[in-house]
């Protein structure tokens, strides 16, 4: 693909375009739900520029970056999906499917095995890449919202619904394992009653 114009001014009455060519208003549901999707995608290129300047050892900061480097990528091919009406869908398209989800189960066991085992429940935090996954994770967990009536009753893209839900596991792992590779403490709730 070859972007070579940013403007189109298509837009400028408040309609855009799904895939397949079908004119929306911009705040249709399925603009809502794959803008949120690149919305989490952008906060995850402001959490991979944190990770570069962070403090945890260069090994696992590497690691880390790849797998969010990846989950960019999905996270594109998952918009495309919930910008493309089922009627639309072509041959080829890339889906989201059980070894993505999978593979963020894999990674997220890993991470998971090496930190503290939850007792009470934590404040986002503990550190400035750590917040901003866990920022990540809560606009995840949006984008799943709004994702959900788009996915009911579609075979194809059901996985992409199961993907967001186990992204925001993921992230509340991530950014409470790079905390600790940074010796970033975590906060707890405390009741306040």
């Amino acid at each position: 693909m070859r972007i070579t114009k940013v403007y189109t001014r298509t837009g400028d009455a408040g309609e855009t375009r799904l895939v397949g060519g079908r004119k929306v208003p911009k705040d249709d549901p399925r603009v809502e739900a794959y803008g949120t999707v690149d919305e989490l995608n952008s906060m995850l290129g402001a959490a991979r520029a944190e990770l570069a300047r962070s403090p945890a050892p260069s090994e696992p900061r590497t690691v880390l970056d790849e797998q969010l480097a990846i989950i960019q990528s999905e996270l594109f091919d998952l918009g495309t999906i919930l910008a493309t009406p089922p009627e639309d869908r072509f041959d080829g398209m890339t889906m989201i499917d059980l070894e993505d989800i999978t593979r963020l189960e894999k990674t997220l066991d890993v991470m998971n095995d090496e930190v503290p085992p939850l007792k009470e429940f934590i404040l986002p935090g503990g550190g400035p890449c750590s917040s901003l996954l866990h920022l990540a994770r809560t606009i995840c967990r949006r984008a799943e919202r709004r994702s959900l009536p788009l996915t009911v009753g579609d075979e194809d893209a059901s996985a992409a619904l199961a993907y967001l839900n186990r992204l925001s596991d993921w992230l509340f792992v991530a950014a409470r394992w790079h905390a600790q590779l940074c010796g970033e403490p975590e906060s707890f709730w405390r009741q306040r009653r």
